[in-house]
């Protein structure tokens, strides 16, 4: 899943930065790190930027970036281990 296909205070599990250039660079100082958790603040009326909020950073992002942001859904992450418990 995207991060940008979650919705306003969902959150998920940061699995993989695609290519983004020079941003990847800047993200990753700010914390925007593979297994850190983010969470969707808000989303622009027309859709672009994105907000989220990942550790104690508040960071607006373009849609285009967020598309290539690969994470996982902390919803998906429960279903799956209480599976694995039954």
């Amino acid at each position: 899943m995207k991060l940008s296909e979650l919705h306003p205070k969902q959150k998920a599990i940061i699995k993989s930065i695609g290519d983004i250039g020079e941003l990847k660079n800047r993200l990753m100082e700010l914390g925007v790190l593979c297994g850190e958790p983010v969470q969707i603040v808000r989303i622009a009326p027309l859709g672009d930027p994105i907000e989220i909020h990942i550790g104690n950073e508040h960071l607006a992002l373009r849609s285009d970036d967020a598309q290539k942001i690969e994470v996982e859904a902390i919803s998906q992450l429960k279903k799956r281990n209480r599976k694995r418990l039954s």
